[in-house]
């Protein structure tokens, strides 16, 4: 029986306050309307900016369905959508590509003015939700909401990619590995030959070591507090890896000692620690390094600083999504996927059902995962 047109009962899971737990809960999805696409979620990925929702760390409308890092298949499309039709296998995009405004239009901007990662109204663009629990509203979480059996996007918010792509690795593409490894040639444009330092080596900070390794760098220092996670980060290419708990010195002399007192040329942090931010910034070259933050931070975090750490001649950057232009750099990474370019399977550990997804949270929380993808 054909749902197009009808309202969709399904599986989601909702926080419906903050600190606590993901309910999983039958809720209704509305149709699509005008310039809008509903999906069927075949998989999802679990992130670590999806716990700061559950946390309440980033500012978000309550009751809200996280979820960001995913791939499905077009149930049905709403009037005037040209770009995917229904049947397509895609990526929802938790950074739209509409195409219009100056970041679009900009070669090297890629932050949609569409986006709702800095307002989290948690609505579609006319300001109404497609989601309902018991008759009232639900909100969605950066355009894309996909801790659930079914989501509706916005056209800017959708791309179509191979058919063939597995379902677990193409996840990655919507936020986790796009990220990191985008930080890294996008954003950094690391250059063959040089040095580089990582600060948190969970999926995303894996995903930088990639990138680095893939733009030639000869030397790629990761830095993580627990040492569970050395040996995968240097089976995907870092060189050396170090702790700041076997040191009594701040990590940023550490490293300066590892590299002469140069420092690195490239340093990311990816852990969304304002301390850890100006360590990696001090960590870089105080003349011609850079460092890029990563990590998504606390939305009441604040941090202050030396002027001295930029007046040298660092560069100090910031990379949502690694600085890609989702629509036409996403499908592109799934491509280079499918060609073998890179390998994502150490960055999946578990493969967990749908309803396990407060076991997967856990998982994250107590560092015994890199990434745990949900099957619906």
């Amino acid at each position: 029986m054909s749902t197009v047109g009808k309202v969709i009962k399904c599986k989601a899971a909702i926080v419906f306050e903050a600190k606590g737990p993901f309910k999983i809960v039958e809720i209704e999805v509305a149709p699509p309307k005008a310039h809008e696409v509903r999906i069927k979620i075949l998989g999802t990925g679990i992130c670590r900016t999806d716990e700061h929702v559950q946390a309440g760390a980033i500012k978000v409308n309550y009751p809200v369905i996280p979820g960001h890092e995913a791939v499905g298949i077009v149930e049905s499309i709403g009037e005037g959508v040209t770009c995917v039709k229904p049947g397509d296998k895609v990526i929802p995009l938790c950074l739209p590509q509409c195409g219009r405004c100056p970041p679009c239009k900009n070669p090297e901007g890629n932050m949609c003015q569409k986006s709702d990662f800095l307002t989290a109204k948690g609505v579609m663009y006319d300001g109404t939700s497609r989601f309902s629990y018991k008759g009232k509203p639900v909100h969605n979480f950066v355009n894309t909401s996909t801790f659930t059996e079914y989501t509706v996007v916005h056209e800017d918010a959708v791309v179509k990619i191979d058919p063939a792509a597995p379902i677990e690795k193409a996840c990655l593409m919507g936020c986790g590995f796009s990220t990191g490894y985008g930080a890294a040639t996008k954003t950094a444009k690391v250059t063959p030959g040089s040095s580089c330092a990582v600060f948190g080596l969970g999926g995303v900070g894996l995903a930088v070591v990639m990138g680095c390794k893939a733009a030639g760098a000869s030397r790629i220092i990761g830095i993580n507090r627990s040492k569970e996670k050395f040996p995968k980060a240097k089976e995907v290419g870092a060189t050396e890896c170090v702790s700041p708990l076997d040191f009594k010195k701040p990590i940023q002399e550490v490293l300066l000692d590892m590299t002469d007192g140069e420092g690195v040329d490239y340093s990311f942090e990816v852990v969304g620690s304002t301390e850890t931010m100006i360590a990696a910034l001090a960590s870089c070259n105080m003349n011609y390094g850079t460092s890029v933050v990563v990590g998504a931070p606390p939305s009441a975090s604040e941090m202050t600083l030396s002027p001295t750490l930029i007046f040298t001649g660092r560069t100090w950057k910031g990379s949502v999504l690694g600085g890609l232009k989702s629509k036409d750099d996403v499908p592109v990474l799934v491509s280079e996927l499918m060609a073998k370019k890179f390998n994502l399977d150490p960055l999946i550990t578990h493969v967990l059902p749908f309803d396990k997804i407060n076991e997967g949270f856990e998982l994250l929380r107590n560092g015994k995962c890199i990434r745990t993808v949900l099957k619906m």
